[in-house]
């Protein structure tokens, strides 16, 4: 009986253990205790972390603030950023610190034009002149059907105030009446200067071209912390005859 041939075996590979490269010095492993070369945060031959208890630096208090607590990526342009975000933030204070006045007018006045207003009568009315019958108070009253009389152009009248206010404007009504045909036949006054003191002393100017017609007319002024307002006459139309210039309403309007 002929014998077969046997099957070929593989012969199994030999493992050969290969030599680590041991580090001779360097922070040991606090599990294994294998050396690792320094700036390691694994070890090289169990991965555990070579500095368990080390934590990050508290980050200051604007990097936790958005859009600052962003993160980044290594060579992100975090240094142009952050310097553009430096001149950026220089510059707005030195704009704040030479256009505060400014910027707080233009604040003031916004919130005049969108906020309300409220007529305020004056603690005291009084007249460098007056004509006879025609008193300072009578500008005052609420009625149109009576006047101040100013004997001669450069006279004027003073209201004032116990309490500060933000003064939005100023109304008035010149002539003896409201109705055309009286209107022509007294004296009024057809430009007058506005001396508005606040309480600090500080006295502001406003030079005031009136229409010679019968009727209220407006002027917006936006002064804060008025104490008394002097309304001068300057010039005026329908003078002679001893005809006394007539201021029949003189109104004060403060933000509410």
């Amino acid at each position: 009986m002929a014998v077969q041939p046997g099957v070929p075996i593989a012969q199994r590979p030999v493992v050969r253990p290969v030599a680590a490269q041991e580090e001779t010095t360097g922070f040991p492993c606090p599990s294994c205790g294998t050396l690792n070369r320094p700036g390691r945060k694994f070890c090289g031959r169990c991965a555990t972390p070579l500095h368990p208890g080390e934590q990050a630096e508290p980050l200051p208090w604007w990097r936790t603030r958005w859009p600052f607590d962003r993160k980044v990526r290594a060579g992100s342009g975090r240094l142009l950023r952050g310097s553009v975000l430096a001149l950026l933030i220089v510059g707005l204070l030195i704009a704040g610190f030479l256009l505060v006045p400014a910027g707080r007018y233009v604040v003031e006045d916004v919130r005049d034009k969108l906020g309300g207003t409220g007529e305020i009568s004056p603690d005291k009315a009084s007249a460098s002149a007056a004509t006879a019958g025609h008193p300072a108070k009578l500008a005052t009253d609420g009625v149109t059907n009576t006047y101040w009389g100013a004997p001669r152009t450069g006279a004027s009248l003073t209201a004032e105030f116990d309490k500060p206010f933000r003064l939005v404007g100023v109304t008035v009504h010149t002539g003896v009446s409201t109705k055309p045909e009286a209107f022509q036949k007294g004296a009024r006054p057809t430009r007058a200067d506005l001396r508005i003191r606040t309480k600090d002393g500080k006295i502001h100017e406003k030079a005031w071209t009136l229409t010679d017609k019968p009727g209220e007319q407006t002027v917006r002024t936006g002064i804060s912390d008025v104490v008394s307002i002097e309304f001068i006459v300057r010039e005026a139309a329908g003078q002679g005859g001893g005809r006394p210039i007539a201021l029949g309403e003189i109104e004060y309007f403060k933000r509410t």
